[in-house]
């Protein structure tokens, strides 16, 4: 498939609705709940999760490990989300995955009451069962959209991520006192909404995604390649060599979504630990961290309008710039300044969501209905693999070095978005 410039992409009729059915409205309604009861849950590991190791490890050499073992769980979670939603549908791979994240979001609970590491970097690691589907989520809200329309799918449903996402962080205080008065770590607080907010999350998918919408489209591009097959105008249907591999589409969309994933992630990380270091109260890493938030979904709705009107490949170049833009702001922030360094994280959230959204489109235009979920993960794979790299590196990088030597190297590691993009002009028998 050939990814020009603009909005409208030339689909096939295994590939593409061209129209969209009444349901999508409703898939997206039922969507937009979910992600808004979610966002709550994935606020937790990223607001506390950092301090809590740095709390119980006497360091901050290995504060990244949080992030890196939630993330390895993501990536476990996230071709298996794919796997059960390419077999199963949309309702029960994303039910599933929610829920599993609740439990392990509950068992982080558990394992600061009981003081014990191992059973904490276990239920840290089941726990990013629940971030991955939140991103897995944006995927089902494409899969009945028309072709010119996917970039905006895509950004409804992360939008409503914002919420939760942005409340979750403000709560961390309050969440705090509550744990402290059941006798808990008050780091570990944060952990009890995210183990409600996932819990609630897949109870609604499970019970109001209906028509399920993968199947649903599949349904649809099927009954329109009979109707195309049977016409008298077409001769019988071809038989086409299996293409071999990713396309070069595939592979440009999953080098910008692990690109952007790698950068913010590090920066991210470390950014809490940046600000405790320097005599900051623990609200204003909450603060710093919603803004950060907001910037990754609230401008969600713009971003797929641009990605529509404008191409995947601009908005992917503009990723790029911002996140670099980003790092630059975030190194030459005087440590006493929390406003300079939450505009350089609002930047950090923007460019990633600039990546998220065309890197998604891309991909959901490149593969066919019938294999559409089982790629998703796989790529999904590699973005939570990424983000497990960003995790560690980045507390090692920190305790080496510094952290505007942090920011900038992530910085300049974003420019590679660039040539990641460049990969989906190639034709695919020379790619």
């Amino acid at each position: 498939m050939m990814v020009g410039m603009s909005g409208a992409q030339t689909a096939s009729a295994t590939n593409a609705v061209v129209s969209e059915p009444p349901e999508q409205r409703r898939t997206l309604a039922t969507l937009v709940l979910a992600q808004v009861l979610s966002g709550a849950g994935l606020a937790a590991g990223v607001t506390v999760g950092a301090l809590l190791a740095e709390e119980l490890l006497g360091s901050s050499r290995l504060s990244g490990l949080p992030t890196a073992l939630f993330a390895i769980g993501s990536a476990s979670a996230a071709a298996g989300v794919g796997q059960l939603s390419q077999r199963f549908g949309r309702r029960a791979g994303l039910s599933a995955g929610y829920l599993l994240g609740a439990a392990g979001s509950f068992a982080v609970v558990a394992a600061a009451r009981l003081d014990s590491l191992v059973l904490l970097f276990l239920s840290l690691f089941v726990y990013g069962g629940g971030v991955a589907t939140n991103l897995q989520a944006r995927y089902a809200g494409a899969d009945l959209a028309a072709p010119s329309r996917r970039g905006r799918a895509v950004s409804t449903v992360l939008v409503a991520t914002t919420v939760g996402a942005v409340v979750g962080p403000n709560l961390v205080g309050l969440m705090g006192t509550l744990a402290e008065n059941l006798g808990i770590p008050p780091l570990a607080g944060p952990f009890l909404l995210a183990g409600v907010a996932y819990g609630a999350a897949g109870l609604v998918l499970w019970v109001m995604l209906r028509p399920d919408p993968l199947q649903l489209a599949r349904r649809i591009a099927a009954a329109a390649t009979h109707e195309t097959i049977g016409s008298p105008k077409m001769g019988p249907p071809k038989n086409k060599p299996p293409r071999r591999g990713w396309s070069p589409a595939v592979a440009s969309g999953a080098g910008i979504l692990i690109l952007t994933q790698l950068v913010m992630v590090a920066i991210m990380t470390m950014t809490p630990i940046h600000i405790q270091q320097h005599g900051h109260h623990v609200a204003a890493t909450g603060a710093v961290i919603s803004a950060h938030v907001a910037a990754m979904f609230l401008p969600s709705p713009l971003t797929g309008w641009l990605v529509d009107r404008y191409g995947r490949l601009t908005m992917a170049v503009a990723s790029a710039v911002t996140l670099l833009t980003a790092g630059l702001l975030a190194a030459w922030a005087p440590p006493a300044s929390v406003m300079i360094l939450a505009l350089a994280l609002v930047l950090l959230g923007l460019g990633w969501n600039f990546g998220l959204v065309s890197g998604s489109a891309l991909i959901t235009d490149a593969v066919p209905l019938e294999s559409r979920a089982g790629t998703q993960g796989l790529v999904d794979l590699g973005v939570a693999i990424a983000a497990a790299g960003g995790g560690i590196s980045s507390g090692l990088i920190l305790s080496a070095t510094s952290y505007p030597t942090l920011t900038i190297l992530g910085g300049l590691l974003a420019l590679l978005v660039i040539p990641a993009a460049a990969i989906s002009r190639a034709r695919p028998e020379t790619a």
